[in-house]
């Protein structure tokens, strides 16, 4: 079990955008942003025929198609071992040293990659 570390109140906020997001649609992730002017965005996977986006590639459209140059943090509710290197790559195209955070369905940060 993962130990549960204080969050900062910024990065529990956009745990709990993506945990809605995941649970508001049964997907099988949710995301959510926050980039470098303090908005955040949320999404949940996409799988449409034409269509298959991860939960934070969503997100980070998102953020980009409302004129974010630049992402803070990202988080993803997910069931998965780990970050997909799709979603990694997309918070990393806007800015390198963004945190990831990976959670459980329940909200607990299991992972934080730098």
């Amino acid at each position: 079990m993962a130990e549960q570390r204080e969050l900062d109140p910024e990065d529990a906020k956009i745990v709990t955008l993506a945990r809605s997001a995941r649970a508001r649609t049964g997907a099988a992730e949710g995301a959510a942003v926050r980039d470098t002017d303090g908005r955040t965005y949320s999404a949940c996977t996409v799988e449409l025929p034409s269509l298959r986006l991860t939960a934070i590639q969503a997100a980070v459209a998102a953020a980009v198609a409302s004129g974010a140059e630049g992402l803070e943090a990202a988080a993803v509710v997910t069931g998965a071992d780990s970050v997909d290197a799709d979603s990694l790559a997309a918070v990393r195209d806007l800015t390198q040293g963004a945190a990831v955070l990976r959670a459980d369905a329940a909200g607990t940060v299991l992972e934080v990659l730098a």
